[in-house]
Formats: C-alpha cells, sequence, structure tokens
C-alpha cells in the first residue's frame, strides 16, 4: 500500500502511434504550410483548419496568380513556374478548395505559359539566375510535358472545373498517354493523375490497362521490397530510387491499383509503413542537392505517406 501522503504513480504513456511519431517531427521540422496541412488532414479537418492551410499558401502566391518562393523546394527564388503552381493545385483540391475565382485566376496564369500546343512546360526560363535542382533542366524554349500537364488537368477536371484552357491541354495529355512507350516512373505517376479524372471513362480504363502492362513489362515498380535488386532504378534517378505499387496507386480507386495484385499492394503498403525513421519522419527518395531542400522535402513525404496508409486502410493512430 503505498505511503499516505504518496503522489499516485504517473499513468503509463499510451505506446507511440505512428501519427503520433509524426506529428512531433512535423512540429519540430516543417514550414508553416506544412503544419497548416498536418492539422487539416490528421487533427481537425473543419472549415478554419482549410482556412489556415489557404492562408498559408497564398504566402507563395505571386502578382501573375502563379505560385513561386520555392513552393516546390527543388525550385528556388521568387518566380512563378508550372511545377509550383501544380503543386498548390494539389493542396487546394486536398482541402476541398479547388474551384471558383481562385482557381479562375490559376487558369489565366496557366493559359499565359502554355506552349504554342497549348500545354504545360515543367520548368520556364524565368528560373535561370535562381538556384534549383541540376536535375531540373532550364532552356530557352522548353517543350510541352505530360509531367507537368498531366496532374493539372486530372485536378481541374476531378473538381468539375471549366475553362478554356482545359479544352486543348486536355488533348495534348490524351496523345501523350497514347503514344507512351519508353517511360520513367514519375511520367507515369503524372499519366495516372490524368487518367484517374479524365471525362472520357471508357477511354481512360483502356489507357490504364496499356499503361499498366507497360509498368509491368519495364519493371517501373519494385514489387518485392526484399528483392529491390532486381528492380532496375530509371536513367537520372537517384540511387536506391524505386517506385512501388503505392507510389502509382495512392488511393484503392485509382485506375492503377488494378496493375498489382492484392499480396503485391499489401507488401508495398508494409514497406511505407516500415520506412518511418526514428525522428517520425520518412525518408526522401529522390536525389538531395541541398541540405534546406532535403529538410523542407520531409514533412512533405511524411503527410502523403500517411495520407496514403490511411487511404488503402492501415491504422496509422
Amino acid at each position: 500500500m503505498a505511503e499516505t501522503g504518496a503522489s499516485p504513480l504517473p499513468p503509463t504513456p499510451p505506446a507511440h502511434t505512428p501519427l503520433s511519431r509524426a506529428e512531433h517531427f512535423v512540429w519540430l521540422t516543417a514550414r508553416v504550410l506544412e503544419q497548416r496541412r498536418f492539422v487539416y488532414h490528421f487533427l481537425n479537418g473543419d472549415d478554419c483548419a482549410a482556412d489556415a492551410v489557404e492562408t498559408a499558401l497564398a504566402a507563395y502566391r505571386n502578382d501573375d496568380e502563379g505560385y513561386g518562393h520555392a513552393l516546390e523546394p527543388d525550385l528556388r527564388g521568387p518566380v512563378s513556374q508550372p511545377l509550383h503552381t501544380a503543386h498548390a493545385l494539389r493542396v487546394l483540391d486536398s482541402i476541398g478548395r479547388c474551384g471558383g475565382q481562385r482557381v479562375d485566376r490559376v487558369c489565366r496564369y496557366l493559359t499565359s505559359v502554355s506552349t504554342a500546343d497549348g500545354a504545360l512546360p515543367a520548368i520556364r526560363p524565368s528560373q535561370r539566375g535562381y538556384p534549383h535542382a541540376p536535375f531540373v533542366p532550364v532552356v530557352d524554349d522548353p517543350p510541352s510535358e505530360l509531367l507537368a500537364t498531366g496532374p493539372v488537368v486530372g485536378l481541374l477536371h476531378r473538381n468539375e472545373v471549366w475553362h478554356a484552357w482545359l479544352f486543348r491541354a486536355t488533348d495534348f495529355c490524351w496523345q501523350a498517354v497514347d503514344s507512351l512507350e519508353k517511360s520513367h516512373p514519375y511520367e507515369v505517376e503524372a499519366a495516372v493523375a490524368f487518367l484517374d479524372s479524365a471525362p472520357d471513362r471508357p477511354r481512360a480504363e483502356a489507357a490504364a490497362d496499356r499503361l499498366g502492362r507497360l509498368v509491368r513489362e519495364q519493371r517501373l515498380a519494385a514489387l518485392d521490397p526484399e528483392r529491390l535488386d532486381a528492380f532496375p532504378v530509371a536513367s537520372g534517378y537517384a540511387p536506391g530510387e524505386h517506385h512501388f505499387p503505392y507510389d502509382y496507386a495512392k488511393t484503392p480507386g485509382s485506375l492503377a491499383r488494378a496493375w498489382f495484385t492484392d499480396e503485391e499492394m499489401a507488401r508495398s503498403l508494409d514497406f511505407l509503413a516500415d520506412e518511418q525513421r526514428k525522428d517520425g519522419g520518412w525518408p526522401v527518395r529522390w536525389r538531395a542537392w541541398a541540405p534546406g531542400t532535403a529538410l523542407e522535402c520531409r514533412p512533405m513525404v511524411t503527410i502523403e505517406a500517411l495520407r496514403t496508409l490511411r487511404a488503402h486502410g492501415r491504422a496509422i493512430g
């Protein structure tokens, strides 16, 4: 029996969950935007939390209605770039705010920076003079890329946005997806982002079926995380920069989910869950070229890892 007046024993602390460990990591390392996003997605997803995300995102917006200021951390400097703006649209989509006048203004920016065929380059030459990742080329006359255009077009269609810019950009995406023969993981991810929301569903399903066969034939997905040496890393990627089934099928409803067996999907999700580091964050798999960018990217990757695990029914805490 405890002595009279003795302090009671402290309660047993609850086991640390993946979510609680990630929360500590986010508060320790993340930018304000990722802190606000974490609150919205995992702590309090109400309108006030969504407003806070929008306020944080607005700090990256420029007068031309594009986004810059290293919103996408591998591109530094203030200038607007299509990749920054695509990132902004993903954030708005994730909080249910991808519509209205804010998106009309973004579409005007997209129109102003499109190439002659009506689609987006990844990087415009205005990036020259500002730091950027060495694997992101800056050229004077950049071509349209599915990598930049596909995710944006998919997001806008999913949110039932109608703007003149979408017509030619959608045609470009169909042509690019239909002509894919030799590809790489990030390009395939961009194609999936387009196909998952393309209005012509029978055509999208047929294109996804062909793309899934291409992914398996070219071994673009590491199907067994315990045998990574059996799956090549794409040319120009960092050593060990493999892509897994969950990278393509971020939700069970994605067309890419049909590319993988239940066992393959489960193995990849087990691997993703086990990738959480002791500090609570997930690692960046692409090439690190500056300490600051790696620090900024890890909270972003951590939020997406948690969202992917939760979408597939995995317990995160």
